[in-house]
């Protein structure tokens, strides 16, 4: 706990000198720590709202909450490892499997929850036996394929619930991202998605000044003629407040497709911890039992309030990266101006006006993301897919995932898309090793040198 609180300063408390780094148990001058934590706060503040907007929980909750879970977090590992805990985006795809399925917001976080105390279990698996554990169990072939078909499973909802409400402003919404993505640099390019949010909102504005109201679906629904961009529930929020909060109720259909994720928050962890200690020069592979039960606890906390799924934030890695101050304290002062914001009603009702067919721009994207992040495990893992082992059960997998295959045992009770999938990827691979002639399961070295692909851990997605 010594570490939690107790930093030294470093140097003069002004900026390191050249090469020098800001260890986690340092820290800057308070004035330039605070402005550091402010930093970290628009790093996250893009994925961190943007995950519950289309979740549909609270993104107020969501933002306060992530705050509380940092916190939570530095106190777990002793101030060791310097993270930002925000809303995950992994759980986009399971919020909409499960209200097609006539789940509420409710169902979703309870659903979270029992995710959360899963990966907590994990986590204290990992720190009993080892970090080798996760690499036995989740080796990359099997872990990339899984995150692949989380992403690729969002397509239905893109292209047929937000794109059709204004396909214009969605286009157009679309590009600007996509262009911001791969023209910004630094901090800007780290947050291309909330930049692609605030020109979605100004295209919104002044399509309905040009052309008045648009008759569209509104969320999935039947069509209307509505206002692209209505802030009329802003004017009536009140500037300090609560956010909404609510109990979570459990559905074991739900919990079943929600489940799956762990395999991909124990990954993202673990790539999260490597991250940090490679640029901190300390080893933490001991420690990356006590992160991922960190992160599972910090889950169960915040939606056993109504709030989502937490991660460790690479955006904020990448912070850390640019600028080379590891110090716990900006954290510290980064999550207290999360709570804070947390409690203003009327930036959640800002929030909650996106247009939807921004959202359809963000997430044709966005949901492609996720799912390339599976090939870059691949690839930066080096997993042959012209091996029978690694490709039949990866082949089966993405495609019943990315399908939404479903296989019913009875009227109550049926498996499907991401959480069969996940299933048929992880049993599959496992089984068919058990019965592989041994050149497959350990193939000879290449002839030729490959090369080498590096993997940027701090610009992988949250």
């Amino acid at each position: 706990m010594k570490l939690a609180f107790g930093w030294k300063l470093h140097g003069d408390g002004r900026s390191p000198q050249p090469g020098a780094v800001v260890r986690p148990d340092e820290r800057l001058s308070w004035g330039r720590t605070v402005g550091l934590g402010a930093q970290h706060v628009v790093a996250m503040f893009g994925a961190t709202f943007v995950a519950p907007v289309l979740m549909g929980l609270d993104p107020n909750l969501a933002v306060m909450v992530s705050g509380i879970a940092t916190v939570f977090f530095l106190l777990a590992t002793s101030g060791k490892i310097p993270s930002y805990l925000g809303s995950s985006l992994s759980f986009v795809g399971v919020a909409a499997v499960i209200k097609t399925q006539g789940g509420d917001a409710a169902t979703l976080t309870g659903a979270l929850l029992v995710v959360g105390a899963v990966l907590a279990a994990c986590g204290a698996v990992v720190r009993g036996f080892g970090a080798r554990v996760i690499h036995t169990v989740l080796p990359p072939v099997v872990t990339g394929a899984v995150v692949m078909l989380i992403g690729f499973n969002l397509a239905p909802v893109a292209a047929g619930t937000y794109w059709p409400q204004d396909q214009w402003t969605a286009l157009l919404t679309m590009a600007f991202t996509a262009l911001a993505l791969v023209v910004l640099r630094g901090f800007w390019s780290r947050i291309a998605i909330f930049l692609g949010l605030v020109f979605g909102y100004v295209v919104s504005w002044l399509f309905d000044l040009v052309f008045g109201r648009i008759h569209s679906s509104v969320g999935g629904g039947p069509a209307a003629d509505h206002w692209r961009l209505d802030f009329s529930g802003v004017g009536k929020a009140d500037w300090i407040g609560l956010p909404s909060l609510h109990a979570p109720s459990f559905s074991a259909s739900a919990i079943l497709v929600a489940l799956p994720v762990v395999v991909a928050l124990i990954a993202e962890n673990a790539g999260h911890v490597k991250a940090v200690a490679e640029m901190t020069g300390e080893p933490l592979d001991d420690r990356m039992g006590t992160a991922i039960m960190a992160d599972g606890a910090a889950t169960v906390l915040s939606t056993a309030v109504g709030g989502p799924a937490t991660t460790t934030y690479a955006e904020n890695i990448g912070v850390m990266a640019a600028t080379r101050v590891y110090s716990t304290a900006a954290y510290w002062c980064a999550a207290g101006f999360a709570i804070l914001f947390g409690l203003c009603p009327k930036f959640g009702a800002v929030v909650a006006a996106i247009p939807g067919g921004v959202l359809g721009g963000i997430t044709v994207v966005l949901y492609g993301m996720i799912g390339l992040l599976g090939a870059q495990i691949w690839i930066h893992n080096r997993v042959d897919l012209t091996n029978p082992l690694h490709l039949v059960p990866v082949a089966a997998g993405v495609i019943v995932g990315i399908g939404n295959v479903t296989l019913k045992f009875s009227d109550t009770f049926e498996l499907g898309g991401i959480a069969l999938g996940t299933l048929i990827t992880l049993l599959g691979y496992h089984a068919l090793r058990a019965f592989a002639p041994a050149h497959l399961k350990h193939p000879a070295p290449p002839l030729l040198d490959a090369g080498t692909t590096e993997y940027d851990d701090t610009r992988s997605g949250s």
